[in-house]
């Protein structure tokens, strides 16, 4: 994301546009009616398998939004607190009862926060609008997450992925048309770094963790996603060079032991 020649609402159209190439073979492939797929058919079925793909559109603007503003650490372990909103999501929405240890969790999570930026005097500092929106997005990820495990229930992987997909692109589509002066890469290199955010982290990834959702409840996959901070931290050492400091590695793990103990209760 960070290498994409265009810019960040526009890298998140691209990389939901190509990824329906796969996806749209797939569709085709996987038959329908009896003993095959089941597919939408009324306006409201419709709506239901398309509406997980309007928050993933809103997560993946702010997301990398979030990317160009803070670092790659930063960013990607706040956008991974998505198991708290998941649990209060549930609280809220779905009135489940919340245990007094869920507040503990969470209350070492954000301390956990604040040890990951340094302290509370950094927290001011100019990338906590890149903070902010990671956050932002964590949330627009955990109501996707929830949405995507709800209508897991009743339709394949193949059949969410497309039509969320075609919603997210569409959405993006017109943010991009009126956030971003530049549209198109101008290398090769660039639309190869596009079709990796397609086909790798879309296609591939999005599916892997739609299909897990028939088996799963959503605090649990958002839970095991965690493995991102620690992977992408490494990466953006290794390719983009970028320090990771004692702070911040302490800051993630106490955020991350947060995180564990709010799902555990």
């Amino acid at each position: 994301m960070r290498l994409s020649e265009v810019g960040p609402v526009a890298t998140a159209f691209w990389r939901l546009a190509l990824a329906l190439l796969p996806l749209l073979v797939m569709y085709g492939r996987e038959p329908a009616g009896p003993g095959g797929l089941r597919r939408p058919r009324t306006p409201r079925e419709y709506a239901e398998v398309a509406a997980p793909g309007l928050l993933l559109a809103a997560d993946l603007a702010t997301w990398h939004l979030s990317l160009h503003l803070t670092s790659v650490a930063n960013s990607t372990l706040l956008v991974n607190v998505a198991p708290i909103f998941v649990t209060l999501f549930s609280w809220l929405v779905l009135g489940q009862k919340i245990r007094s240890a869920f507040l503990v969790g969470l209350a070492v999570s954000l301390i956990g926060m604040v040890v990951l930026k340094g302290s509370p005097k950094t927290l001011g500092g100019g990338d906590i609008r890149g903070d902010g929106l990671a956050v932002l997005a964590a949330a627009f990820y955990a109501g996707y997450i929830l949405l995507l495990g709800r209508v897991r229930k009743t339709y394949a992987t193949t059949i969410i992925m497309v039509w969320s997909t075609v919603s997210a692109a569409a959405f993006t589509g017109v943010l991009t048309w009126f956030a971003e002066p530049a549209f198109l890469p101008v290398t090769i290199a660039g639309w190869l770094i596009l079709l990796g955010l397609a086909w790798i982290s879309q296609a591939a990834g999005q599916s892997l963790i739609t299909f897990a959702l028939a088996w799963l409840p959503a605090t649990l996959s958002s839970l095991t996603l965690l493995i991102q901070p620690v992977i992408a931290s490494i990466l953006a050492w290794l390719v983009l060079k970028e320090p990771v400091t004692g702070a911040q590695m302490a800051g993630g793990v106490i955020v991350l032991t947060g995180i564990l103990l709010a799902r555990r209760a």
